[in-house]
C-alpha cells in the first residue's frame, strides 16, 4: 500500500530518525562507524585495528598493539530533505552515534566493547483516509510512534600467525517502540495505545588473512537471530452514544522479529605506502527471514563500498604530513520493498583525520551526501547531508617510564 508512505510526508518527525521508512520492523537501521570509516564510504572490513576501533570485523582486533587502550565517542549532524509528489520539507538533527573501548590483553589479542544505536522508528500521521476492506466507506487514521533499539556489544579478536586473524562478537540488541493510533470511521473513534518491548542476542564471527604485507582478504558472518517481542495494550471505543474500555494495559506476547545471515567480504590493498584502497561486500539474506510488514516486504540486500585514504609517507617533517585524507562511495540496494519498489540508498564521503600528539589519537571528521527512495511510484526520495565526527583517544598502560 504505497499511497500510505506518499501520505505520510504531510507530517515528519523531529526524533532521532525522520525518515518515513522508519515505520518499517524496528525503524531505520542505525550506521554508527568508528573512526575513519565514515569517509571511506563505510567500507572497512579488511582494515586492521592497529590504529583505531574497527567495529566492522571483530578480527580486526588481533592487531591492536599490545599496552595501549583505545577510547571513541562519535556523533553525527544530518541534514534531510524530504521530496514527494506534492511538497517537499526539510529535517536537521544531531544524534549519538556511539561510544567504545578496546585494549590488547597480549600480543596477539584484544577485547572491544561498543554501544549505539540499533534502530530508530519514528513516525506521525494525521488524517490520513484508507478504504475499508469490502466496503465503499473510508476511515481515517491518526497515528504517532517513537523508540527504537539500542545495540551493546563485546568483541575479542586473536592473531593466530603473522597473517591470519579471527574473531568473535556477541550482540545483546534491546529497546522499545511506542505506538499510538485512532481510527475514525462514521461517529465511531477506535485508540490502541501499545508499547512494545524488544530483546535479543546476535553472534557475529569474523576473519581477516594477509597476503602479504600491502594486501589483506577479509569475511564477516552474522548469524541470523530471533528479537522477542513482548507488548503492553490499551483499546478504547468511543461513540456517539457511548464510551467502553475493551483493553487496559494488557501485557501479551506478539509477533517475534527475525534478523537475516549477513555475509560480507572485503579487500585491503596498499599502494606506494601512502594510497590504501578498500572494497567491500556484503549480502543479507532477508528473505529467509519470512516476514513481512503491512506496508511492505522484507527482500535481500546487496551492499557495495569503496573507498580510498592517502597519507603522507612516514617521515614527518610537519603537522600535515601525519594528517590522513579519505573519500569513498556506498550503495545498497535497500531491504525495504513497497509495491515491489526496493528502497535503495547511494551515497558518497569525503573525510579528513587530524593526528593528536604522538599517538594513534585523532579527531575524524567526515561529510556525506546520500540519497534514499525515489519520487514517484508511492514512494519518498530523501536527500540527506551528514557531517560525522568521532574523536578516537589513545592511552598507553603498564610501560615503565624511561626517565623518573
Amino acid at each position: 500500500m504505497s499511497c500510505f508512505i506518499l501520505m505520510y510526508v504531510t507530517s515528519f518527525s523531529q526524533s532521532i530518525s525522520s525518515s518515513p521508512y522508519s515505520l518499517y520492523g524496528l525503524g531505520s537501521v542505525y550506521d554508527a562507524d568508528y573512526g575513519s570509516i565514515p569517509s571511506i564510504g563505510s567500507s572497512g572490513i579488511a582494515l586492521p585495528s592497529d590504529t583505531f576501533i574497527n567495529n566492522l570485523n571483530p578480527a580486526s582486533l588481533g592487531y591492536l598493539p599490545q599496552n595501549h587502550f583505545l577510547f571513541e565517542v562519535g556523533g553525527k549532524a544530518i541534514a534531510t530533505t524530504f521530496q514527494g509528489s506534492s511538497r517537499t520539507e526539510k529535517r536537521n538533527n544531531f544524534q549519538f552515534s556511539h561510544i567504545a573501548f578496546a585494549f590488547a590483553v597480549s600480543k596477539k589479542s584484544a577485547f572491544g566493547i561498543g554501544l549505539r544505536p540499533y534502530s530508530s522508528a519514528t513516525f506521525k500521521i494525521s488524517g490520513l483516509k484508507l478504504p475499508v476492506a469490502n466496503s465503499s466507506e473510508y476511515y481515517t487514521l491518526d497515528a504517532e510512534g517513537s523508540g527504537g533499539l539500542n545495540n551493546f556489544d563485546v568483541s575479542y579478536g586473536y592473531r593466530i600467525n603473522k597473517k591470519l586473524s579471527v574473531g568473535i562478537m556477541g550482540t545483546v540488541l534491546f529497546g522499545n517502540i511506542t505506538d499510538q493510533r485512532s481510527y475514525t470511521i462514521s461517529n465511531s473513534i477506535s485508540t490502541i495505545d501499545k508499547k512494545t518491548n524488544y530483546s535479543g542476542v546476535r553472534a557475529d564471527l569474523g576473519v581477516q588473512y594477509k597476503i602479504d604485507s600491502t594486501f589483506t582478504i577479509a569475511s564477516t558472518f552474522k548469524m541470523p537471530s530471533q528479537v522477542k517481542a513482548t507488548k503492553v495494550q490499551s483499546v478504547a471505543t468511543v461513540s456517539s452514544s457511548n464510551e467502553s474500555t475493551i483493553e487496559s494495559d494488557a501485557a501479551s506476547d506478539t509477533d517475534d522479529y527475525y534478523l537475516p545471515l549477513e555475509i560480507g567480504f572485503g579487500i585491503s590493498k596498499r599502494f606506494r605506502n601512502n594510497l590504501t584502497m578498500t572494497l567491500d561486500y556484503e549480502k543479507s539474506l532477508w528473505s529467509d527471514t519470512n516476514q513481512s510488514e503491512l506496508y511492505g516486504n522484507f527482500v535481500n540486500q546487496d551492499r557495495l563500498a569503496l573507498g580510498f585514504t592517502f597519507k603522507r609517507n612516514k617521515n614527518l617533517r610537519s603537522y600535515w604530513d601525519g594528517v590522513q585524507y579519505g573519500a569513498g562511495v556506498n550503495y545498497n540496494t535497500g531491504y525495504l520493498e513497497v509495491d515491489g519498489k526496493k528502497v535503495n540508498n547511494a551515497a558518497i564521503s569525503f573525510g579528513i583525520s587530524l593526528p593528536i600528539d604522538n599517538t594513534y589519537s585523532a579527531l575524524n571528521i567526515s561529510y556525506s551526501y546520500g540519497q534514499k527512495g525515489k519520487i514517484g511510484d508511492g514512494l519518498i526520495k530523501e536527500n540527506y547531508h551528514k557531517l560525522s565526527l568521532n574523536l578516537s583517544l589513545d592511552g598507553i598502560w603498564f610501560v615503565k617510564r624511561k626517565i623518573d
